[in-house]
């Protein structure tokens, strides 16, 4: 079996991405970005020992107004386009792999 070595912006960024997805399971994302899931979920746990928390992401606030719902979908647009460069960071790192 072979181990991959992860550079340490890739590992930051597969947990950031984990995280800015409420409904997404480790399994998910892992498969996604084709890492092993219990890696995805080893780098998971040492951002929470380095964060000192122990809880996952946070759920969103409830909208109220019209300000409130803007708010959130300007959040959610910042969190898609984080998912968006994180997959392609991904996918030219693999493609950079796979060149000999």
């Amino acid at each position: 079996m072979v181990n991959k070595h992860y550079p340490a912006e890739f590992k930051a960024d597969a947990v950031a991405l984990y995280r800015s997805r409420p409904g997404a399971t480790i399994a998910q994302i892992a498969d996604d970005l084709g890492v092993n899931r219990e890696t995805l979920r080893s780098w998971v746990r040492a951002d929470d020992q380095r964060r000192g928390a122990a809880a996952g992401p946070a759920a969103p606030p409830a909208a109220g107004s019209v300000e409130d719902e803007n708010a959130a979908l300007r959040r959610r647009i910042r969190e898609l386009e984080e998912e968006r460069d994180i997959l392609r960071k991904a996918a030219r790192y693999f493609a950079g792999e796979t060149r000999w």
